[in-house]
């Protein structure tokens, strides 16, 4: 059963040449400044008083590095780690096998915590304030209480969707932090370090126009830098620069903005059928073929970002940017 919900062996400091595109320690960690320079403090102090860390809870658009946040974490104190997702703990059975096999201090991160259920929450609250499990023993009337001591240890949440964490749980958390979309120089440093780490030559024109299309997500600036460099293998002598690049990334379908051919879709659709807006998510999903969690969790976000979408109490509408970008002549209102 555990094997299923905690993925395999606890990473400790050896296998982390394995994991050499995440970077391992803080001071190493590119953007989220603020975030980073918290962290720093929290853990030296947690460690001068030789205590676990405090409860993390680390939220905003997917991509942006908090799985490899947590990660460092665990790194940081010397610890083992556990990874585990909220739908893979289905019943409070699951999560206290888990629990239970935590070795003093140890980081558990829980990916999309917001999406534990109810019941499975009932047993994390007593082990997060406390470090204690209770279970129930028999059923009826010769039903009784057992409390289980558990080791200090410290808890990594990560959701996109802060606002579905129940009251309970998320003030739980002694660390709240918000990860925000990284700055094109940020991800030029990051896509620059990553060339490094893959052994793949790239000019510095090269790094700053993927890093211009990658939506201020590093996830996405090292998905595209793999790209491109095929087509530069491919295509050309294998060094990456910036007319490989320019190709690859027209070829791929990722504009000047970052936006690719299902950003288009959506905001074309909403030009053309609705008239630039409002109009409803469900509305919105349905027309081009995506779910609108999907929509909302994924695309959204980076389009409020750049300014190009406007959420109304009536609907999503698309801005004057949109028809700037796609040559269109705005209607008369």
């Amino acid at each position: 059963m555990e094997d299923r919900i905690v993925s395999g062996e606890t990473q400790r400091e050896e296998e982390w040449a394995e994991l050499s595109l995440r970077p391992q320690r803080l001071s190493q960690y590119i953007g989220q400044q603020t975030v980073k320079e918290n962290l720093t403090v929290f853990i030296e102090a947690a460690k001068m008083r030789e205590e676990s860390l405090d409860h993390v809870l680390l939220y905003g658009p997917p991509g942006l590095g908090k799985t490899t946040l947590a990660t460092i974490i665990s790194h940081e104190m010397g610890v083992n780690i556990r990874t585990t997702s909220g739908p893979a703990i289905e019943r409070p059975g699951d999560l206290a096998a888990i629990l239970t096999a935590l070795e003093p201090g140890d980081v558990l991160f829980i990916d999309e915590i917001h999406r534990l259920n109810r019941a499975v929450e009932e047993v994390l609250y007593p082990a997060m304030e406390d470090f204690c499990l209770d279970i129930v023993i028999g059923k009826g009337p010769s039903a009784r209480s057992v409390r289980l001591d558990l080791p200090p240890f410290t808890l990594v949440g990560a959701t996109t969707r802060a606002g579905m964490l129940s009251a309970p749980l998320r003030d739980r958390f002694g660390v709240v932090s918000r990860l925000e979309f990284y700055t094109h120089d940020e991800l030029t440093e990051i896509v620059t370090r990553t060339a490094d780490v893959m052994n793949a030559s790239i000019d510095k024109k090269a790094s700053k126009e993927i890093a211009r299309r990658s939506r201020g997500t590093p996830r996405i600036a090292n998905r595209l830098l793999r790209r491109v460099r095929d087509f530069a293998q491919v295509r050309s002598d294998g060094s990456i620069n910036d007319k490989i690049t320019n190709e690859a990334l027209e070829l791929l379908q990722v504009d000047k903005e970052g936006l690719d051919h299902i950003d288009h879709k959506l905001l074309l659709g909403m030009i053309e059928k609705f008239k630039g807006g409002p109009v409803g998510l469900d509305t919105i999903a349905a027309t081009i073929g995506e779910e609108s969690h999907t929509i909302e969790d994924v695309y959204e976000p980076y389009l409020l970002q750049i300014g190009f979408l406007q959420r109304t109490p009536r609907g999503r509408m698309v801005t004057y940017k949109v028809y700037d970008h796609f040559n269109l002549e705005v209607p008369d209102v």
